[in-house]
């Protein structure tokens, strides 16, 4: 079968619609790769909190996908919405990389290593958020750009570290100033990150047949608990919300799984965390995902998804 994939043109996007074409290949179809410029990609000079997040960087990749120009699309899963417009499913979600935040710096080895009031660069609200709650000394700033953009001006002396997601940095083979791996617990990721996720027109059976072998079950019910979870708070990719589900380290028959959450005020640092266990063969991803949800409302983070919804005028979200 002779498929096209739409893809941002961004160098890690095109990694990894290269690597899907590559696992693609590799069982007889023949693959094009459609490079799509988004909203996102355009207003690169712009604020999230300005140009806002949904849909901003696959918008456009769906247009594309509607009108039959491509078949199929692959997107870093945190940036899909959680609600999929309705012709289009989420047909595949190949095995997921490491999800953890890292900090990268050149000079300091450790977040707690940075020096008092140290600037550290991350274009991420949730980030902020949780940057703040352990470490209020501090000062964030609002860092875009690509990878290597990210990375020159930190090598340039701008920033002091500058936070970013653990998987763009190991495909891209730029792990050289990697200092620490952020641990869920304490600094937890956003719902699907570290994974891909390919969609499709939701009524092309021959498509979604073709590509369900990339499809990974044990990613598939972590992500669809995080995406779950996101949904019922309201959040967006750039609300303040981290969401991360495994299964249990400590159990090695795979047969318990974990989920963290915090919602966070990158204006104050308040956060609020929650951790959960339950046996896989008890719930559902849906349901883990929505017992999440409750449990951070449950311990009082309404209002600051209140907040983060409704920040004041001319405030940045």
């Amino acid at each position: 079968m002779n498929l096209r994939i739409g893809s941002r043109g961004s160098q890690l996007a095109l990694w990894q619609a290269n690597h899907i074409a590559a696992l693609l290949r590799g069982h007889g179809h023949s693959v094009e790769i459609e490079i799509i410029k988004t909203t996102g990609d355009r207003l690169q000079e712009v604020t999230f909190a300005q140009v806002g997040s949904k849909g901003m960087f696959t918008k456009e990749i769906e247009d594309a996908l509607a009108e039959g120009r491509v078949d199929l699309a692959v997107h870093s899963l945190k940036d899909l919405p959680t609600e999929l417009p309705a012709p289009f499913a989420l047909a595949a979600t190949p095995p997921r990389v490491d999800p953890r935040d890292v900090l990268v710096s050149v000079k300091y080895h450790s977040l707690h290593a940075l020096h008092h009031g140290a600037v550290v660069g991350t274009s991420s609200q949730r980030r902020r958020a949780q940057l703040l709650a352990l470490r209020p000394d501090i000062q964030a700033v609002e860092f875009r750009g690509n990878v290597d953009t990210r990375l020159r001006t930190l090598a340039e002396g701008q920033v002091d570290a500058i936070l970013l997601a653990a998987a763009g940095l190991d495909r891209l083979e730029k792990t050289e100033w990697v200092r620490e791996r952020l641990e869920p617990r304490d600094f937890c990721p956003a719902a699907g990150q570290g994974s891909l996720g390919i969609e499709t027109r939701k009524d092309d059976a021959n498509i979604i047949a073709a590509i369900a072998f990339l499809d990974d079950p044990a990613t598939r019910f972590a992500v669809t608990a995080e995406r779950a979870a996101l949904a019922a708070l309201g959040g967006g990719c750039q609300v303040p919300i981290g969401i991360h589900c495994r299964l249990a380290p400590q159990d090695e028959a795979g047969e318990w799984q974990e989920i963290f959450a915090v919602v966070a005020d990158p204006a104050t640092g308040k956060a609020i965390r929650i951790h959960h266990e339950s046996r896989r063969i008890d719930i559902g991803p849906i349901a883990l995902g929505q017992l999440a949800a409750e449990l951070l409302i449950e311990a009082g983070a309404a209002p600051l998804l209140e907040a983060a919804a409704n920040p004041p005028s001319g405030a940045s979200v």
